[in-house]
């Protein structure tokens, strides 16, 4: 095949593989896997090797290179506050219990020479960010968890790459041990990480911070200089580039620098892109005759590194550590391997095979099949087992930004009377007397503070409402959460009308959140309406009792607030897209007192609901 139609091949099944992954709910590195041994293995249309030649192994590197440099860019010191300790054992102890018992047991149970044996190890002491982040956003796991996994994976990685290339150095490429070249290599590489990769990130953030470089370059001057950063720390050691990218990610997405988030936004698109294409590129190189020369001596060996050397060596590592039970618990079984452990094996299986170790050969399908194994296995089951070990934070949460009368009684209504988990968030302790007074979970201080970011489970929110007096400060504050949250689910109150006909007076659509309740829901409107006696009510949607005959029942200036599906999530109505409640749903409104005389008809009409919807 020739070079075009294989990259828009790769970078079309990568992408629509990722898609179809986030659509069925399935881990997308498996879609990547099967893609690669479809179009590679099986039908026999690419075989990036022979197709690309000597250009596959440094485009696969210089790729694995920016996913590494993102990942640190999600390093965030702050996570450390209660997570060092376990982090710390997690990354050195832990690392080198699973090189150690992961290279016995190559050697003892899978029956590989040690050599093999102990690049294999090495190789296994990666588990890959590129599975791990979005295993997380998979399992809604609360900080402290989160932040033990996502260190490992991304600290672990650069230096299980690193263990690999010491062990071949000292074993294979120089037919002898020489302890001296392995500690200067050692030292090298450690020197090429925190000068080069270190220095590049101070220097990128010192021209950033003095607008050295223009609004529009700032992303590309940063993907240039990885890849700058990377090729300089591989010419003095290599594969050091590997850990100097991912210092520098670390550096550079700890300095507070201005429009961080446009740019790591970017680089997290340009992962997502990578991170399929690469996958694919690895699984259909793979060849079939050395497949089927996968024996139960390796399969021996898949299962007893998930259930034995794994959870042995987290557990000896985090043992007298300030780590709770269930968090071990968690880790012992979670450790899933990535592209980057694929990667190193496609590089240095070549290289055990040329230097006389036959059984190398089967390195990267052996490393292939426990990535395999360990993304199906942990794939599926880390939301489960985190649920069952109180992990979990619930992704039902609601997170009103703005204190006021109505907003107090909204979070009370959907609190106390439908158990829906709020959060009230305000930077003036006056406005929040009265929803703490009441039991509503407040949270005092600035929301785009960082600060108050880091105290924040978001992963637990399910929707956000903006609901201050200050149109743009709400517009600002969706903005600020819609990656991630869900463009979707943050939403503001209306603005006023008037002001839109006036476009050097509004705020641009674009830079908005979801417009909620109706278009006159506005600030100062919520107000008088609370003042004046409006409540909130519910109604069960059943199949006799529709969304017709709700609207037929309530008062025709009665506001819909949302709708709360059988799950417990709250989504707020929006009259530009609204949602139609189904059977099952509760509809949330607001609505007037009835004028004297009137008797009380909107009390009637819920009760009347609740009973039509309970026979």
């Amino acid at each position: 095949m020739d070079l075009a139609n294989l990259i828009v091949m790769v970078v079309a099944l990568g992408v629509f593989a990722h898609w179809l992954g986030w659509r069925l709910r399935l881990p997308a590195i498996v879609l990547f896997a099967a893609a690669g041994l479809l179009v590679g293995p099986v039908l026999g249309l690419i075989r990036p090797s022979a197709d690309l030649g000597e250009v596959f192994r440094p485009v696969v590197s210089l790729c694995v290179a920016v996913i590494l440099f993102e990942g640190g860019l999600n390093l965030h010191w702050h996570e450390l506050t209660h997570a060092a300790s376990g982090v710390k054992r997690l990354v050195s102890v832990g690392a080198l219990l699973s090189f150690v018992l992961g290279s016995v047991a190559a050697h003892a149970i899978g029956a590989l020479s040690w050599p093999t044996s102990l690049v294999f190890g090495a190789i296994m002491v990666v588990t890959g960010p590129t599975v791990i982040l979005p295993l997380l956003r998979q399992a809604n796991l609360n900080k402290r968890t989160a932040s033990y996994l996502k260190w490992e994976g991304i600290i672990n990685d650069p230096i299980g790459a690193l263990a690999a290339v010491l062990v071949v150095q000292w074993f294979v490429l120089q037919g002898e041990a020489d302890t001296d070249q392995v500690v200067a290599s050692i030292g090298l590489a450690l020197v090429a990480a925190a000068g080069i990769g270190g220095g590049a990130a101070l220097f990128l953030g010192r021209s950033i911070q003095n607008a050295w470089i223009p609004e529009y370059l700032k992303a590309p001057v940063m993907l240039a200089m990885v890849l700058v950063v990377f090729a300089l720390s591989n010419g003095l050691q290599h594969e050091a580039g590997l850990l100097a990218v991912t210092v520098m990610g670390l550096v550079l997405g700890n300095m507070n620098l201005p429009s961080m988030d446009e740019m790591r936004r970017f680089k997290e698109y340009i992962t997502v892109l990578l991170v399929s294409a690469v996958f694919v590129l690895l699984t259909s190189d793979l060849d079939p005759g050395i497949l089927a020369k996968l024996d139960w001596h390796l399969a021996a060996l898949v299962v007893t590194m998930m259930i034995v050397v794994r959870p042995l060596a987290i557990m000896l590592a985090t043992f007298a550590t300030d780590m709770k039970w269930n968090d071990r618990l968690l880790l012992a079984w979670i450790a899933p391997r990535g592209v980057v452990a694929a990667a190193v094996a496609g590089v240095f299986g070549p290289e055990l095979v040329a230097a006389g170790y036959p059984d190398a050969e089967l390195l990267a399908p052996l490393v292939f099949s426990m990535v395999f194994a360990t993304v199906l296995a942990h794939g599926f089951s880390i939301a489960r087992l985190a649920r069952r070990l109180d992990l979990t934070v619930s992704s039902n949460a609601v997170l009103i930004v703005g204190a006021s009368p109505w907003t107090t009684d909204l979070a009370l209504a959907l609190n106390r009377d439908m158990n829906v988990n709020v959060l009230l968030v305000d930077n003036s302790w006056h406005r929040l007397r009265d929803a703490r007074l009441a039991g509503v979970s407040v949270q005092y201080g600035e929301i785009l503070s960082e600060g108050v970011q880091q105290s924040l489970e978001l992963a637990g929110v399910g929707s956000l409402l903006a609901a201050t007096s200050n149109d743009a400060y709400n517009a600002l504050v969706c903005r600020h959460f819609a990656a991630e949250i869900g463009r979707d689910r943050v939403f503001q109150l209306p603005m006023y009308a008037a002001e839109e006909t006036h476009h050097t007076r509004s705020v641009a659509k674009p830079l908005t959140g979801v417009m909620a309740f109706s278009e006159d829901s506005q600030y100062e409107e919520l107000w008088r309406r609370h003042f004046q006696g409006w409540k909130f009510g519910k109604t069960r949607i059943t199949e006799t009792y529709d969304w017709e005959n709700f609207l037929a029942d309530i008062p025709g200036e009665a506001v819909p607030i949302g709708i709360l599906r059988d799950a417990g999530r709250l989504t707020f109505h929006a009259p530009l897209s609204p949602i139609r409640p189904r059977a099952g749903d509760t509809v949330v409104y607001y609505f007037p007192p009835k004028p004297a005389g009137d008797g009380a008809r909107t009390r009637d009409v819920v009760d009347k609901d609740m009973s039509r919807a309970s026979a």
